[in-house]
């Protein structure tokens, strides 16, 4: 059975897997780039699960209050507590960040979460009225996008706290100069 799943996979699903994966691990590597762009990632998550969700259970279910209350959790957990990737102004609009590997963890779980349950519903096409099934999913998916969504907010707020003007020796300043 999982041979045909695997064989009945649209090629269009495995680009998108190679491309979150390319993302993940230029996400691994420290680098520069405006604050616009550090938004893209999260951004994308946040459609594609949301999009998961609305086709699948529908918005009105006990599928968006669940997705909430895991990107709540998380976004706050990281706000609160996370540490910010942000290590310096690298130029005008432009921040240096650290690298991790948190970033292709958590897409390779978007895509997982996306990939199993569309396996799943067709299978089992009644387990979208499975209140603990459709809770458990959703909720996985606020986790992912509460991460991604706080750590953003966590990544934006360091990099505004960072002085701006060059110190005088030249070197840009550091998130640890900011605090």
């Amino acid at each position: 059975m999982l041979q045909q799943i695997l064989i009945k996979t649209p090629v269009y699903v495995w680009a998108i897997l190679a491309i979150l994966v390319y993302r993940g691990v230029l996400a691994a590597r420290e680098r520069d780039m405006t604050i616009i762009r550090m938004a893209i990632v999260p951004v994308v998550m946040l459609v594609l699960a949301l999009h998961a969700i609305a086709t699948q259970f529908g918005m009105a279910s006990v599928a968006m209050p669940a997705w909430l209350l895991g990107a709540a959790v998380l976004t706050l957990q990281r706000l609160a507590f996370g540490r910010s990737c942000v290590l310096a102004v690298a130029g005008a609009g432009r921040v240096r960040l650290r690298g991790s590997w948190t970033p292709l963890t958590l897409m390779l779980t978007v895509f997982s979460i996306k990939y199993v349950l569309a396996a799943v519903l067709v299978i089992l096409p009644e387990m979208a009225g499975q209140a603990v099934f459709v809770t458990t999913v959703c909720g996985l998916l606020g986790l992912c996008n509460g991460y991604f969504l706080g750590q953003l907010a966590r990544n934006i707020a360091s990099a505004r706290r960072i002085p701006h003007e060059q110190q005088s020796n030249g070197v840009p300043p550091t998130i640890a100069d900011a605090v």
